[in-house]
Formats: structure tokens, C-alpha cells, sequence
């Protein structure tokens, strides 16, 4: 597993390309989802279903990488829900943790079972994340920061708000970030 990352890329998005291609440059062997294609076209349900039997075929062990931006955030996030702990470290940058909405543009957004993790994580249920980091631009309408923070404290994670940043962090800071993780 040392070479090795599971990725989540944000929705329509591709496993070789920005995160996943900073990833490739590391040297990792990169796999994971991509969400687009017959994955994008699968029920909730199923993608998460994926998500969990990949995890737990594949990298459900102590030295595993997981590695989500925004949407593929909230479908690992949906899938842990599901799994006993994840066992390895997990990165999370810019997590969607449920609805969201922007006054300014008059813009929402209200994914699948918006409200699962937040019940969860209050109610105590949620399985906890020994090894996960969270970042999130203070910036961001997509990942609300003030939802984010709240959901890490809940959950006892490690929530960086990024200062001057949206839902798309900086890419120095990502690789900054990248090499001091891996």
C-alpha cells in the first residue's frame, strides 16, 4: 500500500486528471472512482456500494491511503458511514457534508441524503476516523466551512480552514499539503 492512494474525485470528475494527476506525480498508484460514465448514471445506494467494497477489498488496512475531493468527499464519507472504521488515513479536501447554498448567486445544492451524516454525527453513530484530515477554504459556499468544522468537532477530526481560499484550494497549497501527508 505504501505506493498506492484511493481516490474520490469531486463529481465528473476523472482519476489522472488535477488532484489524481498530482497524486500520479508522486509516484502513487492511483485507483479509485471515477464519477462520470456508468458510475455517475448508478443510484446513490450503489455508488456508495462501490465505494465500501472497494475500500474493504482493497485497501481496508492499517497503511491505506484515501484521498477524496468534494463530491467523492461525500460519497466516502457516505460509505465509512456504512463500514466499521476505516483502519487506514484518509485526506479530505473541500467535503461536501450535506446541502448547501449561496445567497450571492442564488445557487443550491441538495445531494443525496443531505442530512444522514450531520444526524449521525450528532446522535454518536458515526463510525469515528482515527487518521483523517479535513481542509476547507473559508471561502467556500459548495463546502460550507462553518458546516465542515461542525461536523469535524463531532467527529473529533482535524479541520484546517484554509484563509482567502474557495472550493478549489490553491494548487501550492495542495501540494504542499500532498507531500507532507504522503
Amino acid at each position: 500500500m505504501k505506493n498506492a492512494a484511493y481516490y474520490l474525485p469531486g463529481y465528473g470528475g476523472l482519476l489522472a486528471t488535477g488532484l489524481g494527476a498530482a497524486l500520479l506525480a508522486r509516484g502513487l498508484d492511483v485507483t479509485g472512482r471515477q464519477t462520470v460514465d456508468e458510475f455517475k448514471a448508478l443510484p446513490f445506494q450503489e455508488q456508495v456500494d462501490l465505494v465500501a467494497q472497494d475500500l474493504q477489498a482493497h485497501f481496508w488496512q492499517a497503511d491505506a491511503r484515501v484521498v477524496a475531493n468534494s463530491f467523492g468527499a461525500y460519497l466516502f464519507l457516505h460509505a465509512q458511514a456504512q463500514l466499521p472504521p476505516f483502519p487506514g488515513r484518509v485526506l479530505l479536501l473541500s467535503p461536501i457534508v450535506g446541502e448547501f447554498s449561496n445567497d450571492e448567486t442564488q445557487m443550491n445544492f441538495i445531494p443525496p441524503r443531505a442530512e444522514r451524516l450531520k444526524a449521525l454525527a450528532q446522535a454518536g453513530q458515526y463510525p469515528p476516523l482515527a487518521h483523517c484530515e479535513v481542509h476547507v477554504g473559508d471561502q467556500d459556499w459548495q463546502s460550507n466551512p462553518v458546516n465542515v468544522a461542525a461536523f469535524g468537532k463531532q467527529l473529533g477530526l482535524a479541520v484546517t480552514i484554509v484563509p482567502q481560499a474557495g472550493h478549489m484550494l490553491d494548487k501550492t497549497y495542495v501540494s504542499a499539503l500532498l507531500d507532507r501527508w504522503l
